[in-house]
């Protein structure tokens, strides 16, 4: 673990990979998403709660009810992408601590505390979603994270029989380079971090 990655690798996952808005007419195989999701869950999270949950939206019914709930400036690049991935987590992700985490009695930290137990799994649902993206584009997938979306109405048709909370969705597929926007700057090291 300790051969420091190739810059081919590199700007992959990272420094040329893009947000993508567009998409070209090529599926995305359940074994690849299976694939990205096998690896992505050996993040690290808190006491291995492992809160992140997705629900992949490919079947042209289930994408138009997505679509309703999205805004107007997403409709489009969620309709045309091969996979939407809702991204939520398990508020009650605790009830899998004794499985994920035997070596203690995690659970009862969790249903102690709904402030914490929520705190727990948004935070690293958020980090596990990370890792899932960057999974992704492991395997050759692009992707395009994005909020703007009615939450309650996601919630309603695709989580509520689980009880899961939306975090926000992510476009899966193969982009098309031709609809990126002009690459973004980002902020530097100096200029956002603190050195003490």
């Amino acid at each position: 673990m300790s051969d420091i990655l190739t810059q081919e690798v590199l700007a992959q996952l990272f420094t040329e990979a893009r947000t993508h808005n567009g998409w070209q007419d090529k599926p995305v195989s359940p074994e690849l998403l299976k694939q990205a999701w096998d690896i992505a869950k050996w993040g690290p999270t808190s006491a291995n709660a492992s809160p992140l949950r997705v629900v992949f939206i490919s079947g042209k019914a289930a994408k138009d009810r997505l679509v309703e709930a999205v805004s107007d400036g997403n409709k489009l690049k969620t309709a045309s992408a091969p996979v939407t991935a809702i991204i939520a987590h398990d508020p009650k992700f605790y009830d899998q601590l004794p499985k994920l985490f035997p070596h203690a009695d995690a659970r009862s930290w969790f249903t102690s505390s709904e402030a914490l137990a929520n705190e727990t799994a948004f935070r690293n649902g958020s980090l596990q979603a990370a890792y899932f993206i960057i999974a992704l584009r492991s395997l050759g997938l692009d992707t395009g994270p994005m909020s703007g979306f009615d939450a309650a109405e996601v919630e309603k048709r695709f989580l509520s029989e689980k009880g899961w909370k939306v975090n926000f969705l992510v476009n899966i597929g193969y982009g098309d380079p031709a609809k990126l926007f002009e690459r973004l700057p980002r902020l530097s090291f100096d200029e956002a971090t603190l050195t003490l």
